[in-house]
């Protein structure tokens, strides 16, 4: 603990102004949950003094109980963690504070079974055992439209065109786009300074209103995960500052394209070497069985991917999201890209989820189905080239019962994410699905009434 005193000592002397911290951790479901605690007070909380019910990873998306879990065990605390890396300040916050993420353990001490960052700690240390060492990166998409909705209850765009927006046209790429929104876009890259997120590029995105940040890699899974998580928060609070809404939601808009979230995967030897690089741009056999591994696994590993009931409706044909377990160099139909790079950066793109999943969960899915390629020596089939869309027909779960039906039987689930974990996010799932199944909505009142 001495060392976390002097660096929060150091940290709490760099930002005299901060009043309050909020402690935060990252649920199944995606949802941030903790406490607000003063400054006094935080002392303690890196210490790890801090108890909260164990069942604060398991509610589901409107932050409710997942109540079969709950009552089958006793709904017990535990001990949160907080990682000093994740202690940041909160620069679009309207009084100083500062954040920080925790993982969860069991009173005894056992990290937490179902808490997403610990899963990815276990994946690492997989990885490990092989003398391998997972870099990635993620891309992040995301909506920035108005802070009111349409006299319907719907979203608006902050960007339209002349013809009432029939175009369907984002500018994809634009400059001029993007300097519309310089003020918003600098505000989200100095708080990603402040805050010590890697921002490599800002990207106006296809659809209107649509933009991506992605992140610059890291050879630390764990650390990867956070930042997507804190990059995700600071584009919401920066946009709620300005005035706007940003939402990652995967399909806000029907007839335009939705957000995804896309991972860049390499994996280091013992000596630092890209265990991917065969010196050219082809890949080395590795490349090859973590490709093979995310293809074989994708279908039963969906639900991590596309987590929702409105995620499924980013997948259609002509959208860009994939359909199918298919891959290929520099092709973006596939699901997953190997990018054109120089030999020392090859890398897998992985291109199915949506903005909307968990990054945590996204991040542990991807582990996983790269180490049962490895550990399994898998060889994935030829690479694509054109249109995969025509080549090979859709497979992956196209609806949300499919998937969580998959994922709930899943030997490859049960076995690198855990038992526990496949249980509790199940139960969370299906009482999400039954909530959708009790309501009515206003298309069905409208054809049937």
């Amino acid at each position: 603990m001495p060392d976390i005193d002097k660096q929060l000592d150091a940290f709490l002397a760099e930002h005299p102004q901060i009043e309050i911290f909020e402690v935060m951790l990252k649920d199944l479901c995606g949802g941030l949950r903790g406490k607000w605690v003063t400054r006094d007070k935080i002392y303690k909380v890196m210490a790890g003094g801090l108890k909260m019910p164990l069942s604060t990873l398991a509610f589901d998306v409107w932050g409710r109980d997942g109540e079969e879990w709950v009552f089958q065990t006793g709904d017990g605390d535990g001990y949160c963690r907080p990682d000093m890396r994740t202690l940041v300040p909160t620069p679009w916050a309207s009084r100083p504070g500062g954040q920080v993420l925790m993982s969860m353990a069991d009173v005894d001490g056992t990290p937490c079974a179902y808490d997403p960052r610990s899963i990815i700690s276990q994946l690492m240390a997989r990885f490990a055992q092989l003398g391998l060492t997972p870099v990635m990166a993620t891309e992040m998409e995301f909506h920035l439209l108005r802070a009111e909705m349409d006299a319907n209850g719907r979203p608006q765009h902050t960007q339209g065109d002349r013809v009432d927006g029939r175009l369907a046209s984002g500018q994809t790429y634009g400059i001029d786009i993007m300097a519309e929104q310089a003020e918003l876009m600098h505000a989200i890259r100095d708080a990603c300074d402040i805050q010590g997120l890697p921002v490599d590029t800002l990207v106006k995105e296809s659809a209107p209103s649509q933009y991506e940040i992605n992140l610059y890699h890291t050879a630390d899974a764990l650390l990867a995960a956070d930042q997507a998580v804190m990059l995700q928060r600071a584009i919401k609070g920066v946009a709620k500052q300005h005035g706007y809404l940003a939402t990652f939601m995967a399909k806000p808009f029907a007839d335009i394209a939705g957000n995804g979230m896309h991972v860049h995967c390499s994996v280091l030897d013992e000596t630092g070497r890209n265990a991917f690089d065969s010196g050219s741009g082809e890949g080395t056999d590795l490349l090859r069985h973590a490709v093979a591994g995310c293809l074989a696994t994708m279908e039963e590993s969906m639900l991590l991917f596309a987590p929702n009931q409105n995620s499924y409706r980013r997948f259609q044909r002509g959208t860009h999201a994939p359909l199918a377990p298919t891959w290929g160099y520099e092709n973006r139909t596939v699901s997953v890209r190997v990018p054109a790079d120089a030999p020392a950066a090859t890398r897998l793109e992985h291109r199915v989820a949506g903005a909307d999943a968990n990054p945590y969960l996204v991040i542990a899915g991807l582990l996983a189905g790269m180490l049962a390629g490895i550990e399994s020596d898998m060889q994935p089939p030829p690479p694509l080239e054109g249109n995969a869309y025509d080549q090979v027909p859709p497979s992956l779960p196209r609806y949300w019962p499919q998937a969580l039906a998959r994922f709930e039987q899943s030997a490859h689930i049960r076995h690198y994410l855990g038992e526990a974990f496949q249980q509790v996010f199940t139960i969370l799932k299906q009482q999400e699905l039954d909530e959708f199944d009790r309501q009515i909505t206003l298309l069905e009142y409208d054809a049937c009434l």
